[in-house]
């Protein structure tokens, strides 16, 4: 393989994907640094970091900061999941998207919320709920806070002509995140929300995004009964 090729970071993947797989770089091995691959391959350390990153996501490699990147123990193949714009999950599905903002208010979040943002407590952070319906019915109800150090814009933005959902995924680059799935008994505010009666099971989605060390936001998104999600592996 000439250097010639190994000027994209998909060219930097595939080598690094064939070294792990031929355990040239056996498991538990830690790679040499982006800098020293960056030489050996004549590409920038960025188009490195973004081949180790890729390959990261698939659990081959696994990179902690500091420690460098090693090739994972027990390799695992991950789910990968888009953070969707529900209105064009609606869209898709062939109905009429709508939103509704609830409410949008800067305020100092519970101590559940700074923990999960890691903010100290008398942060100020900017709080929105979002009704989205899908033919004039509650399709999710989004209860988003976003960190305002992190997304300055996000303060002059009224997020009624488009969600906070829309608007963070189009403006807003973030590095890492989590997601978590669960079911949860509907509250009076969500039972009436959605139409339904108080402890009905919801579908529920809690989300964090961040940029490096910031958090972006946190948000939870909790669905009509019956809502089923779809990914690939």
């Amino acid at each position: 393989m000439t250097e010639s090729s190994l000027n994209t970071w998909q060219a930097v993947r595939d080598e690094v994907l064939r070294r792990v797989q031929n355990r040239i770089w056996s498991p538990g091995e830690l790679l040499p640094t982006e800098a020293e691959l960056a030489t050996e391959f004549g590409c920038a350390r960025t188009t490195v970091n973004r081949a180790l990153r890729a390959l990261a996501e698939t659990g081959l490699l696994d990179r902690r900061r500091k420690a460098g990147t090693r090739v994972s123990m027990n390799p695992a193949r991950r789910a990968t999941l888009e953070i969707p714009v529900i209105r064009l999950d609606v869209v898709a599905k062939g109905q009429r998207y709508s939103h509704s903002l609830l409410s949008r208010e800067r305020s100092r979040p519970p101590a559940d919320i700074r923990a999960r943002m890691q903010v100290l407590r008398g942060t100020s952070l900017l709080h929105v709920k979002t009704l989205h319906m899908a033919n004039g019915q509650a399709y999710a109800y989004e209860d988003r806070w976003i960190s305002l150090q992190a997304v300055p814009l996000a303060a002059k933005e009224a997020f009624e002509d488009i969600s906070a959902n829309e608007w963070l995924v189009k403006n807003i680059v973030f590095t890492r995140g989590d997601v978590s799935f669960s079911a949860k008994n509907a509250t009076s505010e969500e039972a009436e929300v959605f139409g339904t009666e108080p402890g009905a099971a919801l579908f529920v989605l809690d989300r964090t995004t961040w940029r490096d060390d910031i958090a972006i936001t946190t948000v939870r998104f909790c669905f009509a009964p019956g809502h089923r999600m779809h990914t690939e592996i």
